[in-house]
């Protein structure tokens, strides 16, 4: 099989179900969006300070192929297979992992501005993305149902996100830097 097929060359794509839209529909873009997070979710697995945790976060890559799947199949399709689905678990399980690295972080008294080190960079850089993502699945809920538990999930995946860059700064003894507002008088 081929790569290329050559049937995106006029600028449409095929959703699952067959139907074919513009590349640039909304929901191409929302599903677009859920694959770029899932290379930064690859590159913040792979590193060094994340090996505790390369389990989870292929976890949640796998988690983001079935929602680029929810996201990729056409709304007014039944389709004759089986397809993969967001469970209550799935959300319930990026909650434990917060939980048990707020144990060891400092309480947060102020904004946190991103980097300290490259790795850490990396995983506010999928966080930011990840954020995006969810703009866009909301702005698609808006015109076309998604399955209920995609927003959640996606919007406790930044806030993971969020916890882990910070786990890692403390592992990779990088201080985090607050953010000091400028105020003119």
């Amino acid at each position: 099989m081929k790569i290329y097929t050559k049937t995106g060359d006029r600028g449409q794509t095929a959703l699952i179900g067959g139907r074919r839209v513009s590349k640039a529909d909304l929901r191409i873009d929302a599903y677009g969006t859920i694959d770029e997070l899932n290379s930064w979710i690859g590159l913040v697995r792979d590193q060094s300070v994340n090996s505790s945790r390369k389990e989870l976060l292929k976890e949640i890559q796998d988690r983001l192929f079935t929602i680029g799947a929810e996201l990729a199949t056409d709304p007014d399709k039944t389709l004759k297979r089986a397809m993969p689905a967001i469970v209550p678990d799935d959300i319930l399980l990026l909650e434990q992992a917060m939980d048990s690295m707020d144990v060891a972080l400092p309480e947060l008294r102020a904004f946190i501005l991103p980097g300290g080190h490259q790795s850490v960079s990396f995983c506010h850089l999928a966080r930011t993305v990840c954020r995006r993502a969810e703009r866009l699945i909301i702005k698609l809920n808006e015109v076309v149902a998604v399955d209920d538990l995609v927003i959640p999930y996606v919007n406790r995946l930044s806030d993971y996100l969020f916890v882990l860059s910070r786990k890692m700064a403390q592992e990779l003894e990088t201080s985090e830097v607050e953010w000091k507002p400028r105020i003119n008088h």
